[in-house]
């Protein structure tokens, strides 16, 4: 019988609440959680987005993006605006305060990740990114 730790699934899945915990550590300060992370960092990645494409980006139920987008308009870090050529349609786009909210907090990022893989190489560190990236978004 295999142990857990030659589970790579299960490695995984403890390596994410390892992560999770000290992503939501860090970002607490801003008051934000690491999906109001996740959505700040897409929508700075693009001019507006509906509603819809944030919850096919970023694989959240469609009433949990809403709830997000609730909570960065609230906090003043991302506003809904009507789409360029369709007036019934609004788009999600990042202020300047989100702007300046996602640069404080990119330091607390790096920082988290430079913790979990401390024990890894930088080459080792870039395949790793690059073999996640690959599972993660399958094309």
């Amino acid at each position: 019988m295999r142990t857990l730790h030659a589970d790579t699934g299960y490695l995984l899945y403890r390596l994410g609440l390892r992560s999770g915990r000290l992503f939501n550590a860090t970002l607490e300060e801003s008051g934000l959680r690491l999906r109001h992370y996740a959505l700040l960092r897409y929508l700075a990645t693009v001019d507006g987005a509906l509603q819809r494409e944030l919850s096919e980006r970023l694989g959240y139920d469609p009433s949990a993006i809403v709830s997000l987008v609730d909570d960065l308009q609230r906090l003043g870090l991302a506003e809904r605006q009507p789409a360029p050529g369709d007036r019934r349609s609004r788009i999600v786009v990042l202020t300047e305060a989100g702007r300046d909210v996602l640069r404080d907090t990119d330091k607390g990022s790096r920082r988290v990740t430079d913790e979990l893989l401390a024990p890894l190489e930088p080459a080792e560190r870039e395949a790793l990114r690059e073999l996640l990236r690959r599972v993660a978004e399958p094309e």
